[in-house]
Order: C-alpha cells, then structure tokens, then sequence
C-alpha cells in the first residue's frame, strides 16, 4: 500500500494570506537549509519550493525585493537567467525530467502566491505525471520529501557555486 502525503501544501493554504515577512527575503536571512536556498549569486538565487506543484520545484529570484519584472536591472536580469540555465542543469541530472514548466506569475490575478517578490517557477515533468489524482480528488502526489529533495539538490548545485 502507498501512502500519499502532502501535509506542506494545506500549511500553505492556511497561512497564503497571513504573510507578513517575504518568504524570499526571510530565505536570504537564515541558514540556507533553513531557508531552503540551493544557490546564491550576487544578485539573485535558487530556492527549492516549500509547496511544491512537483518533486524538484525550484524558484530564481532577484535578492531585491521587488514585484515589478521591468524594474529589473540589466545584470539581474541576465543573472537569473544564467541561474535558470544552471538550475535545469541540476535537475535534468538529478531528476532526468522530461520537460518542465518555466513561467512568472505577476499579480494575484495571474496566480501569483507571493506577488510582491517577483521568482520564476521551474517545475519538472515527466510523461504520466499528471493522473486522475489531481483530476478526480484535487490531490497532487510528491514523491519525494523535502528534506530529501533540498538534500540532492544542493549537493548537485554546489558544484556551480562562484561560477557566476
């Protein structure tokens, strides 16, 4: 028998609206473990998803807090960028994924969780990874802890740390 647990989403969904401090700010404040921070450049970094849509679900976003993409200076931009890059890098070795899903969500309206702190989303995929869980009982399955996941990742992104 398989057990299916997921306890960090419904955590989420209780407090989305109760946030005070920028989780993404908090991240850079802490331990990295703590903060679930995989790497860091000198303008942006990686942090794994504490509520993730899918094993390896990462997010890049500028240390500066800020919500608006077109404010983002040229050599942020292409840090992230770079960072993306590496990012994929990881999790195709770690996790030999068969595509994934890159995207922003800007504003609330655009499903945005945390709206005043822009990221990018990279969720991995694979072929058959989208089942009648989702569909018939609104339930995602993670196969992987946290725990676990930030363990193989930040050992696979260590390798890149002062590349850029």
């Amino acid at each position: 028998m398989k057990i299916l647990w997921a306890p960090w989403r419904s955590e989420y969904i209780k407090k989305v609206d109760e946030e005070r401090e920028c989780f993404l700010c908090r991240a850079l404040k802490v331990d990295e473990r703590e903060g679930l921070v995989l790497l860091k450049g000198k303008r942006a970094f990686v942090i794994l998803n504490k509520y993730p849509y899918n094993n390896g679900h990462v997010m890049v976003a500028p240390k500066k807090h800020l919500s608006d993409y077109l404010l983002l200076d040229q050599e942020s931009v292409l840090e992230i960028h770079k960072l993306t890059q590496i990012s994929l890098k990881v999790l195709k070795e770690v996790y030999s994924p068969h595509g994934f899903n890159l995207g922003y969500n800007l504003g609330r309206v655009a499903g945005a969780g945390l709206e005043t702190h822009l990221h990018l989303h990279i969720v991995p995929r694979w072929n058959g990874d989208t089942n009648f869980m989702p569909v018939l009982s609104k339930t995602k399955v993670i196969s992987f802890s946290l725990e676990k996941t930030y363990k193989d990742l930040k050992e696979a992104f260590k390798r890149w740390e002062g590349s850029l």
